[in-house]
């Protein structure tokens, strides 16, 4: 019987990251957010005059599609990181996110 073409010790293909999943970067892990996190935050402070206006606002300046959008605002409410960067802007929304659970 030949040997296999490959040694046995041969660390296997790296594990793919979940869809959508980013990479931890320096500031995940030194405890600041990052520029993207701080503009999703910087967004919801501003007032709208109406959802289309956020959304295109969403899209031009963070380059992210709505949904994706939503999916970051969500994680970063329960984050410590953004409690910290911006607790009245967190803070009113996590009771916004808890008002629209109740109501389920």
């Amino acid at each position: 019987m030949s040997e296999p073409p490959y040694a046995e010790s041969e660390p296997g293909p790296e594990p793919e990251q979940a869809p959508g999943a980013e990479p931890e970067s320096a500031e995940e892990t030194s405890g600041a957010l990052s520029p993207r996190e701080q503009g999703v935050l910087a967004l919801e402070r501003r007032g709208w005059a109406s959802a289309g206006a956020k959304e295109r606002a969403v899209r031009e300046e963070l380059g992210l599609a709505p949904v994706r959008y939503y999916q970051l605002l969500n994680a970063l409410l329960d984050d410590p990181r953004a409690l910290a960067h911006d607790p009245v802007t967190v803070n009113r929304l996590r009771r916004v996110r808890d008002a629209r659970r109740e109501e389920r």
